[in-house]
């Protein structure tokens, strides 16, 4: 199966659907080291810290989609809303500020009429939607009601994360609150899908995603991956998954992301992502002996330009594909690096446009074409939305 179709699942969990017959309403901690110990009550009293200091401030997220009215009942003259069909779904989030602003996933809370909000200590609040970014897969919402009593959680430094490091998520899988799992980050760097928006056709790439061996299902989605000391280092996001459960390998959206977009969607409800408008592909032997350039060749071939995109603008040559179907496109050129950063992988061109750039700033794009090396300049825009 081709990497591009293997199913993943969003860790939203839909509950059920119903039929309504009236309308709805709708100072972060210090960092604590804790020691760690190699006997197994060492890792157990680990543990156990840091589900006493994070677990009272991640939340469940109860949410009401508005759906299609399939079953054709007209609402009543007095109230426009009876007979609108519901679906419930379930997520979870945790504390950002003492403002009662909760992280968690997009997919949580896009689309929703009503939002409410649990506490570990059952403590409900309805919340209200703040932000939304669907190209991080990331939403900031707020909570009506004083929440002094919940420490925010702390977030961590996702660059100083390794792979073997433990990995430790809190949420609500399947519903069950508090619930805990641990495993290792068996990943870094990897890219995931965003969401595609109501009646768009784009869907971007998110970037340096945490893998992670920590048992995720859904209901996991917009709760914390904890590191060690209890803080954040990703948004527990999706999993890779035949059967829509846990298999081992899940994402988390990284906490340097986190540290990007939450701040944007607290001041302006939205963020603006840099946008280059090329499809791209890493460089493998068979692409080296079609293009003609050296084996293990290190660089991303430009698949196709978007028409009206900076990479357009700039000259950028997407590949052309020849009679022969089974053949690989030529005459793309080869982007080797970006503002003198190498490129590797193509998750590296992406990651850099995503984490280290903005609207309307000038890259130097350093390519082959024709086995030659040459600079473009390229000024970037904000991604179109659609």
């Amino acid at each position: 199966m081709s990497k591009w179709n293997r199913p993943v699942w969003f860790l939203s969990v839909i509950i059920m659907s119903v039929v309504l017959a009236g309308a709805f309403e709708l100072v972060t901690p210090p960092r604590v080291v804790f020691s760690q110990s190699s006997s197994s009550d060492g890792e157990t009293a680990l543990l156990r810290q840091v589900y006493a200091k994070v677990n009272p401030s991640v939340v469940s997220i109860n949410v009401r989609l508005a759906v299609s009215n399939q079953a054709g009942i007209a609402p009543s003259q007095g109230n426009p809303n009876a007979g609108q069909a519901f679906e419930e779904a379930a997520g979870s989030g945790f504390v950002y500020d003492t403002s009662g602003h909760i992280v968690t996933n997009a997919h949580v809370v896009q689309g929703a009429t009503n939002v409410e909000v649990t506490f570990s200590d059952e403590t409900i609040m309805r919340a209200k939607i703040i932000g939304i970014d669907l190209d991080s897969d990331l939403a900031v919402i707020q909570v009506i009601g004083d929440t002094s009593k919940y420490a925010p959680v702390a977030l961590g430094d996702s660059d100083a994360v390794s792979v073997g490091d433990r990995a430790i998520a809190i949420g609500n899988p399947f519903e069950k609150a508090g619930t805990m799992t641990q495993g290792i980050v068996s990943g870094l760097h990897r890219s995931v899908s965003g969401l595609q928006p109501a009646g768009g056709t784009s869907t971007y790439t998110i970037p340096d995603a945490l893998q992670t061996d920590a048992a995720l299902n859904p209901g996991n989605s917009g709760g914390p991956l904890l590191n060690s000391n209890g803080e954040v280092i990703g948004v527990n996001e999706q999993i890779e998954s035949q059967v829509r459960q846990s298999s081992g390998v899940s994402f988390a959206i990284s906490s340097n992301l986190v540290k990007l977009v939450i701040p944007a969607l607290l001041k302006d409800g939205k963020v603006q992502h840099s946008y280059l408008g090329i499809s791209s592909a890493g460089l493998d032997l068979d692409i080296d002996d079609a293009l003609n350039v050296p084996e293990n060749t290190r660089g991303v071939y430009v698949l196709a330009v978007q028409p009206g995109s900076p990479a357009a603008k700039v000259g950028l040559k997407g590949a052309q594909q020849g009679n022969n179907t089974d053949a690989v496109p030529t005459g793309g050129d080869v982007i080797l690096a970006i503002d003198g950063q190498p490129i590797v992988h193509a998750d590296d061109l992406t990651s850099y446009v995503f984490m280290k750039t903005t609207p309307g700033q000038t890259i130097k794009l350093t390519i082959l074409r024709n086995g030659k090396q040459q600079d473009l300049t390229a000024t970037l825009a904000a991604r179109p939305n659609e």
